[in-house]
């Protein structure tokens, strides 16, 4: 078991939707002044700001780039450096490593992470010509009108036809997200919803019907790391970063040599390993999601499901409100909303909010340890992170 090194002290969150009347850094700033409230400091004593890299609007990333944040949060000649950091999906995961990295370097106490984008309120066509063509090889695959509901829908067929998973299992991914959604104030999507009404849905790339797919949304999320010493003097809930796994197995999916599978499981062991714990101590899955798939061979992989199939597992109830693993709490980007880049860190900022005990209604009681995943692109890695209320 490695030495912890890092722990997440604050987090701050705006709705996801359609708000084109907010800016996307008034946005931003609304997310950092709560996450530095929430961990009860000051703008100052931020070291580092970590800002994710923006898709909506080029000039807003390049106002992240060169430090406005920095400027409009009152951190000027006291933060010592603004980085961005950009890796799709699994930046969740690569911003919360580097984070720990320059606190274990001695570089930083305090890095203050934050996304925020607007992809929601995109012109339609620019949405869908956004995200239809990321990820995809313009040599081999665009030309055969390949895209991302393409994806989904690759990696989908291939699971069912290795696991034996339904369709009625697959929709059941999206209602267990939904009924956490419906606890969420900050999603986007929060009406109930049924298999019937996800099976009876457009089809949209076999398997996937309409309601088995994301959508875009406008959002904003931030959370703060500080040393693990340090950690119990700022905050009395500290979450600690117990270990992490990662592995890169593709770019494009038409690489991949295992859509069933992915590299979840090596990275699982791995970050079980780190952390000295295993499946069995895991009371909360905050799983990166977009397409009901990913879920399920996260589960597999992690070795969560007691040995049952995931879609059966998530069909019987066990991720949804009052089951044996709560599953992406906030109803991740089937429900929550898909804003872009951010999908991942509003999955890893409820997770922090979770293990504080700071999730109102739908908090999951007596939480030790969680696992939370992350995966970019065309699903190109995998990582896990380990995450405890215990040093």
């Amino acid at each position: 078991m490695q030495k912890t090194k890092a722990a997440a002290v604050g987090i701050g969150e705006v709705p996801s939707g359609r708000f084109p009347e907010r800016s996307e850094v008034e946005a931003a700033v609304l997310a950092c002044r709560d996450a530095i409230l929430d961990a009860g400091m000051s703008p100052r004593d931020i070291d580092v700001v970590m800002p994710v890299g923006a898709l909506a609007s080029r000039h807003f990333n390049v106002d992240l780039v060169f430090s406005r944040l920095c400027e409009e949060l009152g951190m000027l000649r006291s933060a010592k450096m603004n980085v961005q950091v950009m890796s799709g999906g699994a930046t969740s995961s690569s911003m919360l490593a580097l984070a720990e990295g320059l606190i274990a370097g001695g570089l930083a106490r305090n890095v203050l992470c934050v996304h925020s984008d607007a992809v929601g309120s995109l012109p339609k066509q620019a949405g869908i010509d956004l995200f239809s063509t990321t990820g995809v090889s313009e040599e081999w695959e665009a030309p055969y009108g390949h895209n991302m509901n393409a994806v989904g829908a690759l990696a989908a067929n291939r699971y069912m036809h290795e696991t034996g998973t339904t369709e009625e299992e697959l929709a059941a991914v999206c209602v267990s997200l939904r009924e956490w959604a419906q606890l969420n104030p900050h999603a986007m999507f929060r009406t109930p919803l049924t298999v019937e009404e996800v099976l009876a849905s457009k089809m949209i790339a076999t398997p996937l019907r309409a309601k088995h797919c994301n959508v875009l949304a406008d959002g904003a999320a931030a959370f703060i790391v500080a040393r693990a010493e340090d950690a119990p003097h700022i905050t009395k809930t500290p979450v600690y970063v117990r270990g992490h796994g990662s592995l890169v197995t593709h770019y494009t999916i038409s690489q991949d040599t295992d859509l069933a599978r992915l590299g979840f499981e090596e990275a699982g062991k791995e970050a079980y390993a780190k952390a000295g714990i295993g499946p069995g101590d895991i009371q909360l899955a905050q799983i990166y999601d977009a397409y009901p798939v990913w879920p399920l061979i996260s589960l597999d992989g992690l070795k969560l499901c007691r040995g049952e199939r995931a879609g059966a597992f998530v069909a019987a109830g066990e991720t949804s409100p009052g089951g044996s693993l709560p599953m992406t709490t906030n109803g991740g980007m089937l429900s929550q909303g898909h804003t872009a880049v951010g999908g991942g860190i509003a999955v890893l900022v409820e997770a922090f909010r979770q293990m504080m005990g700071k999730a109102g209604p739908r908090q999951v009681p007596n939480l030790v340890n969680a696992v939370e995943t992350a995966s970019g692109g065309t699903w190109m890695d995998s990582h896990v992170t380990v995450l405890s209320r215990e040093h």
